[in-house]
């Protein structure tokens, strides 16, 4: 199988160039060579938002192309028409954020979608997901496009700084402001998941749209603070705080608190992240590895990226520690009794 990886030196194109060498396919990748190709992987540098930056594509055939650009479609657009004739079948990366707001609850592939254009630029991220998704099937048709609308993505090399900034926080020990209610669910898919996934529904043929992350409810907010706790053998005090509180204090869910999104005053939004159906891709073979795996192999990554000077790229803002210490009331107050506690390995 030839594969080549439009992208391929971060997170999701990490990834997927790693699962297409696990499986001996012969791999190629096209990006700015700002990153060395793994070894055994052919590179391509050009830049896709340069005149002529893909003459590095114009010779070569390819059984499958992946493509995880998320800017201006018209990228998207030129790569997909100068492949179309030499590459067997596109596969595009895109986002649930293609749909339009706000999402009906446990929606799937058949909901309604933003408006866009292949030949945009300068367009918000939906507009521009689904103009990439536009670009690809009309390109290389419906029946050679696989259009992959990922969810939330965690595992090593996240280049988003959510589960990272959490596992430093708990890593970091003392009381820690921990968002609740406790069983707030929260639905995610580890990247080397969704690359095994896309490989395997590409090679199968499989085409169309496909919402890509994990059952819904399958994890909970204190689960992922409990594993990140375990794995950083931190005894930090977990704080579980209402969420009026937290809002009341300024404190913008997802944003200063990454993955957080609370049920009550951001219904929309929790649901849009964390009420999609994914019964067409299950029907399709998605499995997911279990959140303990995901949350330990990032925190190995961050181990060793610390010592190589590996860091993320577009970070999160996070929570201030004084903002995070105000609310907590550290000046002297406790925690109401069971409100919170300990927790460690």
């Amino acid at each position: 199988m030839r594969l080549l990886v439009l992208g391929g030196s971060e997170f999701a194109g990490r990834a997927l160039v790693a699962g297409g060498v696990g499986r001996g396919w012969e791999v190629s990748v096209f990006n700015r060579g700002r990153r060395p190709a793994p070894p055994g992987v052919r590179a391509l540098v050009g830049d896709r938002e340069r005149p002529g930056g893909l003459e590095a594509l114009r010779g070569g055939e390819w059984d499958l192309v992946v493509d995880t650009w998320a800017s201006d479609p018209r990228a998207v657009r030129d790569s997909a028409r100068l492949l179309a004739g030499r590459a067997g079948r596109y596969a595009y990366v895109s986002s649930c954020s293609v749909y339009a707001w706000p999402p009906a609850t446990g929606f799937d592939e058949s909901a309604p979608v933003v408006d866009a254009s292949p030949d945009a630029s300068g367009v918000p991220y939906a507009e521009a997901k689904r103009g990439g998704e536009i670009a690809a099937v009309e390109a290389f048709g419906e029946h050679r496009s696989l259009l992959v609308r990922a969810g939330l993505l965690l595992g090593p090399h996240e280049n988003v700084d959510r589960l990272p900034w959490w596992l430093r926080r708990v890593a970091r020990g003392g009381p820690v402001l921990a968002p609740g209610p406790r069983d707030n669910p929260l639905q995610y898919i580890d990247v080397r998941d969704l690359a095994e996934w896309t490989l395997s529904a590409a090679q199968a043929g499989l085409s169309g749209p496909y919402n890509l992350v994990g059952e819904a409810g399958r994890t909970t907010m204190e689960e992922v603070l409990t594993a990140c706790a375990r794995v950083t053998g931190s005894v930090a005090e977990l704080r579980w705080t209402p969420p009026e509180a937290i809002i009341a204090a300024g404190i913008e869910p997802w944003t200063h608190l990454p993955l957080w999104v609370p049920r009550t005053e951001a219904a929309e939004l929790h649901n849009a992240l964390y009420g999609l159906s994914v019964a067409k891709a299950s029907g399709a073979g998605l499995r997911c590895r279990p959140l303990a795996e995901t949350v330990a192999d990032t925190w190995a990554w961050m181990r060793d990226a610390g010592e190589s000077g590996e860091r993320p790229v577009r970070a999160a803002a996070g929570l201030a520690p004084e903002l995070e210490a105000r609310v907590l009331g550290l000046a002297g107050d406790r925690p109401a009794p069971g409100a919170a506690g300990p927790v460690g390995p």
